[in-house]
């Protein structure tokens, strides 16, 4: 057995968390109200050069409500990736709409536009992207795809904190973008998310919704159905801290990025996700296919932890799982299934040493010579 534990993921809090927890128990601000939130959204704000940062509990919710300031309900149809996680797909279905899923690049392995172009129908309102591992979108040609039929563009960006497309950071390329604070995330709030937007309208409807629907000039009036999304100060005085460290984050992962990169690179079975030109990465994870004929990706991984290493599969395909196969019968997605039946995450968090990750590598390697 392994005398040391390598898992996929963990949070490194290293600034003023403890300080700033402590200060809300003290000041007996611990619920949805607080200094802490209304820093945490203005300083978020900043960093992704947007004009309106809101606080909510999580990446879902931040999705969904996305959808409903955009008026999107039953009828609608959403164009969105079929390799992501699973909530990008549930919070169209929250909304009534139909998720209408798309195949993926096969070199970045984010969604694909000329895809995107082929599903548009009648009934098409909206486009999610997903920066998948924290590798940005082709944002220029799904932007311009929307413009020409007038649709809006979604970013879902719960994996891509800190990553750049075209010198703007993500969260700032589409009419909304929404964020991920969970604890495998670049930066965290334990749980917790953000939706960001430039338009005035659409940050004031987000307010309405995530306070229940009360009118925040009338205390106790709701004017429409509400639902209770907020952040409480205590998880956004974490993220505070967390994000007055974002560049040593976001740096610590490119470094472990590169890291494997050198020392894996010369495997010719192992393929390292694409880059869109004129972007950078923020490599959430890590991320690897093993292009190796019969390769049991199972045994590999059972292999890997008896040595102490946690890697994991990639996200099933939105057309694989139960809930969406009606949606996507159909259609064929073949780089998607051929990504995600190769696809591992390695051990990609912050305190990682090379020694650490030399052991890794060289764990991979020989277990590539022995396993099929």
């Amino acid at each position: 057995m392994a005398n040391k534990f390598y898992p996929v993921a963990q949070p490194t809090l290293n600034g003023n968390e403890l300080n700033y927890v402590v200060d809300c128990i003290k000041s007996s601000w611990i619920s949805s109200t607080g200094k802490y939130i209304d820093q945490f959204e203005s300083k978020f704000a900043e960093y992704c050069k947007v004009t309106h940062s809101i606080s909510v509990m999580n990446g879902t919710v931040a999705l969904h409500l996305a959808l409903l300031a955009l008026d999107i309900c039953e009828g609608d149809e959403i164009i969105l990736p079929t390799f992501t996680y699973i909530a990008t797909a549930n919070a169209v279905r929250y909304v009534g709409a139909k998720p209408v899923f798309v195949d993926c690049d096969r070199k970045t392995w984010n969604i694909n536009p000329n895809e995107v172009r082929q599903h548009i129908s009648s009934r098409t309102k909206a486009i999610i992207v997903v920066h998948i591992y924290g590798q940005p979108c082709e944002m220029e040609e799904i932007n311009a795809i929307a413009k020409e039929y007038g649709l809006f563009v979604i970013e879902d960006a719960a994996e891509a904190h800190g990553a750049v497309y075209h010198d703007k950071p993500v969260g700032s390329l589409s009419d909304m973008a929404t964020f991920s604070f969970f604890g495998n995330k670049i930066i965290t709030t334990g749980e917790g998310g953000m939706v960001l937007t430039n338009n005035d309208i659409l940050a004031e409807k987000i307010r309405l919704l995530k306070g229940q629907g009360m009118d925040p000039k009338r205390r106790y009036w709701f004017p429409v159905i509400g639902y209770n999304y907020r952040m409480t100060n205590v998880q956004a005085a974490i993220g505070l801290a967390q994000l007055e460290n974002i560049q040593w984050h976001v740096e610590q992962r490119i470094r472990v990025y590169n890291l494997y990169r050198k020392k894996l690179s010369h495997r010719q079975e192992i393929e390292f996700q694409g880059e869109v030109p004129n972007t950078k990465s923020s490599y959430w994870m890590t991320s690897i296919l093993v292009n190796k004929n019969n390769f049991n990706r199972e045994l590999f991984m059972q292999r890997l932890l008896h040595y102490g290493i946690e890697v994991r599969p990639f996200f099933y395909p939105m057309h694989i799982l139960p809930p969406y196969q009606n949606f996507a019968s159909e259609y064929q997605f073949p780089i998607a299934d051929y990504i995600y039946s190769r696809g591992i995450n390695l051990p990609s968090y912050a305190s990682l040493k090379e020694d650490d990750i030399e052991f890794i590598s060289k764990t991979i390697c020989k277990l590539l010579d022995t396993v099929e």
